[in-house]
Protein backbone atom coordinates (compact mmCIF):
# COMPACT_ATOMS: atom_id res chain seq x y z
CA UNK A 1 0.00 0.00 0.00
CA UNK A 2 1.48 3.40 -1.11
CA UNK A 3 2.70 5.35 2.28
CA UNK A 4 0.37 8.34 2.03
CA UNK A 5 -2.46 6.03 1.77
CA UNK A 6 -1.55 3.58 4.63
CA UNK A 7 -1.18 7.00 7.17
CA UNK A 8 -4.49 8.50 6.26
CA UNK A 9 -5.84 5.28 6.79
CA UNK A 10 -4.51 4.72 10.07
CA UNK A 11 -4.32 8.09 11.35
CA UNK A 12 -7.25 9.35 9.93
CA UNK A 13 -5.53 12.79 8.47
CA UNK A 14 -5.64 13.73 4.90
CA UNK A 15 -2.97 12.94 2.01
CA UNK A 16 -2.72 16.21 2.09
CA UNK A 17 -2.04 16.29 5.54
CA UNK A 18 -0.11 13.41 5.61
CA UNK A 19 2.27 14.75 2.63
CA UNK A 20 2.82 17.79 4.76
CA UNK A 21 4.60 15.83 7.65
CA UNK A 22 6.63 13.83 5.28
CA UNK A 23 7.95 17.64 3.98
CA UNK A 24 8.19 18.40 7.90
CA UNK A 25 10.56 15.20 8.26
CA UNK A 26 7.69 13.54 10.76
CA UNK A 27 7.58 10.45 8.95
CA UNK A 28 9.87 7.79 9.46
CA UNK A 29 9.73 4.04 7.94
CA UNK A 30 12.15 1.21 9.25
CA UNK A 31 14.12 4.04 10.95
CA UNK A 32 14.52 5.98 7.90
CA UNK A 33 12.80 9.46 7.11
CA UNK A 34 11.06 9.26 4.19
CA UNK A 35 9.61 12.22 1.92
CA UNK A 36 8.29 10.11 -0.81
CA UNK A 37 4.52 9.67 -0.41
CA UNK A 38 4.71 6.81 -3.12
CA UNK A 39 6.76 4.25 -1.26
CA UNK A 40 4.63 0.74 -0.07
CA UNK A 41 4.65 -0.24 2.96
CA UNK A 42 3.45 -3.44 4.38
CA UNK A 43 2.37 -5.03 7.80
CA UNK A 44 6.24 -5.82 8.77
CA UNK A 45 7.06 -2.51 8.36
CA UNK A 46 7.26 -0.21 11.50
CA UNK A 47 5.94 3.30 10.69
CA UNK A 48 6.14 6.42 12.61
CA UNK A 49 4.07 9.82 12.64
CA UNK A 50 5.66 12.59 14.41
CA UNK A 51 7.07 9.98 16.57
CA UNK A 52 4.32 8.14 17.55
CA UNK A 53 3.88 4.53 15.85
CA UNK A 54 1.05 4.00 13.66
CA UNK A 55 -0.45 0.34 12.96
CA UNK A 56 -1.17 -1.47 9.51
CA UNK A 57 -4.68 -0.04 8.38
CA UNK A 58 -7.66 -2.71 8.94
CA UNK A 59 -11.39 -3.11 8.98
CA UNK A 60 -13.06 -1.80 11.88
CA UNK A 61 -16.02 -4.53 13.31
CA UNK A 62 -18.13 -2.79 16.00
CA UNK A 63 -21.09 -2.89 18.20
CA UNK A 64 -22.82 -0.37 19.00
CA UNK A 65 -26.10 -0.27 21.79
CA UNK A 66 -28.21 2.35 19.99
CA UNK A 67 -30.10 4.93 22.55
CA UNK A 68 -33.68 6.14 21.76
CA UNK A 69 -33.44 9.38 19.64
CA UNK A 70 -30.55 8.67 17.69
CA UNK A 71 -30.87 7.82 14.08
CA UNK A 72 -28.92 5.12 11.66
CA UNK A 73 -27.79 7.56 9.24
CA UNK A 74 -24.26 9.53 8.35
CA UNK A 75 -26.05 12.86 8.75
CA UNK A 76 -29.57 14.33 9.81
CA UNK A 77 -29.96 18.09 10.79
CA UNK A 78 -32.97 16.85 13.39
CA UNK A 79 -31.29 14.02 15.68
CA UNK A 80 -27.45 12.67 16.47
CA UNK A 81 -26.49 9.84 14.83
CA UNK A 82 -25.00 6.76 15.11
CA UNK A 83 -21.87 7.30 13.74
CA UNK A 84 -21.34 10.83 16.33
CA UNK A 85 -20.88 8.13 19.15
CA UNK A 86 -17.67 6.70 17.12
CA UNK A 87 -15.14 8.63 18.80
CA UNK A 88 -12.45 7.17 15.50
CA UNK A 89 -11.08 8.95 12.98
CA UNK A 90 -13.14 9.28 9.80
CA UNK A 91 -15.95 7.69 11.66
CA UNK A 92 -18.35 9.21 9.07
CA UNK A 93 -17.19 7.02 6.55
CA UNK A 94 -17.99 3.67 8.45
CA UNK A 95 -21.16 1.78 7.29
CA UNK A 96 -23.86 0.90 9.37
CA UNK A 97 -24.99 -2.59 8.99
CA UNK A 98 -29.21 -2.06 8.84
CA UNK A 99 -30.70 0.46 10.52
CA UNK A 100 -33.41 1.41 13.44
CA UNK A 101 -36.54 3.47 13.64
CA UNK A 102 -35.72 6.73 16.05
CA UNK A 103 -37.05 5.68 18.52
CA UNK A 104 -35.96 1.96 18.22
CA UNK A 105 -33.25 0.37 20.71
CA UNK A 106 -30.37 -2.27 20.73
CA UNK A 107 -27.54 -3.71 18.85
CA UNK A 108 -26.31 -1.67 15.77
CA UNK A 109 -23.17 -3.41 13.91
CA UNK A 110 -21.38 -0.75 12.15
CA UNK A 111 -17.73 -1.49 9.80
CA UNK A 112 -15.52 -0.35 7.23
CA UNK A 113 -16.05 -3.77 5.33
CA UNK A 114 -18.77 -3.22 2.52
CA UNK A 115 -18.70 -7.04 2.20
CA UNK A 116 -18.80 -8.06 5.42
CA UNK A 117 -22.00 -5.34 5.75
CA UNK A 118 -24.11 -6.79 2.42
CA UNK A 119 -24.10 -10.12 4.41
CA UNK A 120 -26.33 -8.47 7.15
CA UNK A 121 -28.12 -6.48 5.12
CA UNK A 122 -28.87 -8.89 1.94
CA UNK A 123 -32.06 -10.85 2.21
CA UNK A 124 -30.76 -14.06 0.36
CA UNK A 125 -27.80 -14.30 3.35
CA UNK A 126 -31.11 -14.38 5.76
CA UNK A 127 -29.20 -13.38 8.66
CA UNK A 128 -31.62 -13.40 11.15
CA UNK A 129 -32.19 -10.36 13.92
CA UNK A 130 -33.83 -10.56 16.76
CA UNK A 131 -36.07 -8.20 18.36
CA UNK A 132 -37.81 -7.79 21.90
CA UNK A 133 -41.42 -6.24 21.32
CA UNK A 134 -43.45 -4.73 23.93
CA UNK A 135 -47.18 -4.15 22.65
CA UNK A 136 -50.18 -1.60 23.54
CA UNK A 137 -52.69 -5.02 23.89
CA UNK A 138 -52.10 -8.82 24.46
CA UNK A 139 -50.66 -10.93 21.64
CA UNK A 140 -53.09 -13.73 20.91
CA UNK A 141 -51.48 -16.97 20.23
CA UNK A 142 -52.81 -17.52 17.18
CA UNK A 143 -50.50 -14.54 16.22
CA UNK A 144 -47.44 -17.45 16.03
CA UNK A 145 -48.86 -18.95 12.85
CA UNK A 146 -49.71 -15.76 11.49
CA UNK A 147 -46.27 -14.48 11.58
CA UNK A 148 -44.69 -18.10 9.96
CA UNK A 149 -46.83 -18.17 7.00
CA UNK A 150 -46.04 -14.29 6.36
CA UNK A 151 -48.26 -11.25 6.20
CA UNK A 152 -49.76 -8.71 3.49
CA UNK A 153 -48.51 -5.41 5.06
CA UNK A 154 -50.02 -2.15 3.99
CA UNK A 155 -48.82 -1.18 0.52
CA UNK A 156 -47.13 -4.08 0.02
CA UNK A 157 -47.45 -6.03 -3.21
CA UNK A 158 -46.10 -9.36 -1.62
CA UNK A 159 -46.07 -11.35 1.86
CA UNK A 160 -43.72 -10.93 4.64
CA UNK A 161 -40.71 -14.22 4.55
CA UNK A 162 -41.77 -16.65 7.18
CA UNK A 163 -41.03 -14.89 11.10
CA UNK A 164 -40.47 -16.58 14.23
CA UNK A 165 -42.69 -15.36 16.89
CA UNK A 166 -42.28 -16.47 20.61
CA UNK A 167 -44.75 -14.84 23.02
CA UNK A 168 -42.83 -14.34 26.50
CA UNK A 169 -45.95 -12.59 28.02
CA UNK A 170 -49.02 -11.17 27.28
CA UNK A 171 -48.06 -8.07 25.94
CA UNK A 172 -44.53 -9.32 24.90
CA UNK A 173 -42.81 -11.27 22.37
CA UNK A 174 -39.65 -11.84 20.75
CA UNK A 175 -39.32 -11.93 16.40
CA UNK A 176 -37.06 -13.44 14.39
CA UNK A 177 -36.93 -11.95 11.10
CA UNK A 178 -34.70 -12.78 7.91
CA UNK A 179 -36.12 -9.24 5.99
CA UNK A 180 -35.68 -5.78 6.64
CA UNK A 181 -38.58 -4.06 5.54
CA UNK A 182 -39.45 -0.16 6.15
CA UNK A 183 -40.77 -0.33 9.86
CA UNK A 184 -41.47 -4.18 9.61
CA UNK A 185 -42.07 -5.34 12.95
CA UNK A 186 -44.09 -2.17 13.94
CA UNK A 187 -45.92 -3.06 10.91
CA UNK A 188 -46.62 -6.83 11.12
CA UNK A 189 -48.34 -6.07 14.57
CA UNK A 190 -49.91 -3.49 12.71
CA UNK A 191 -51.26 -6.07 10.54
CA UNK A 192 -52.87 -7.84 13.30
CA UNK A 193 -54.75 -5.00 15.22
CA UNK A 194 -52.51 -4.49 17.51
CA UNK A 195 -49.35 -1.54 18.19
CA UNK A 196 -45.48 -1.99 19.24
CA UNK A 197 -45.08 0.20 22.11
CA UNK A 198 -41.09 -0.36 22.59
CA UNK A 199 -38.55 -2.10 20.25
CA UNK A 200 -35.37 -3.07 20.97
CA UNK A 201 -32.58 -5.24 18.40
CA UNK A 202 -31.08 -7.90 20.80
CA UNK A 203 -29.58 -10.13 18.03
CA UNK A 204 -27.87 -10.11 14.79
CA UNK A 205 -27.19 -13.85 13.23
CA UNK A 206 -25.46 -15.21 16.33
CA UNK A 207 -23.72 -11.63 17.27
CA UNK A 208 -25.90 -10.56 20.32
CA UNK A 209 -25.80 -6.76 22.21
CA UNK A 210 -23.16 -7.18 24.68
CA UNK A 211 -25.07 -6.73 28.22
CA UNK A 212 -22.31 -4.51 29.62
CA UNK A 213 -22.62 -2.12 27.08
CA UNK A 214 -24.77 0.92 27.93
CA UNK A 215 -27.03 3.06 25.63
CA UNK A 216 -24.75 5.00 23.08
CA UNK A 217 -21.37 2.80 24.50
CA UNK A 218 -19.40 0.49 21.91
CA UNK A 219 -17.27 -2.23 21.52
CA UNK A 220 -14.70 -3.51 18.86
CA UNK A 221 -15.94 -7.03 18.16
CA UNK A 222 -14.24 -10.34 18.58
CA UNK A 223 -12.71 -12.15 15.51
CA UNK A 224 -15.50 -15.23 16.34
CA UNK A 225 -18.00 -12.58 16.22
CA UNK A 226 -16.66 -11.64 12.96
CA UNK A 227 -16.27 -14.70 11.68
CA UNK A 228 -19.82 -15.87 12.92
CA UNK A 229 -21.42 -13.44 9.75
Amino acid sequence: MRLDKYLAQSSGFSRKEVRRFMKAGEVVVNDIEVTDPSIHVGEDDEVYLSGYPVDAPGDKYIMLHKPLGCVCSNDDGTHPTVLSLIDLPRAEELTICGRLDVDTTGLVLITSNGKWAHKITSPKHKTGKLYQVTTADPIPEDAVEKFKQGLMLHNDKERTKPAELTLTASNEAEVILTEGRYHQVKRMFAAIGNKVEELHRARIGNIELDEYLEPGEYRFLTEEEINSI
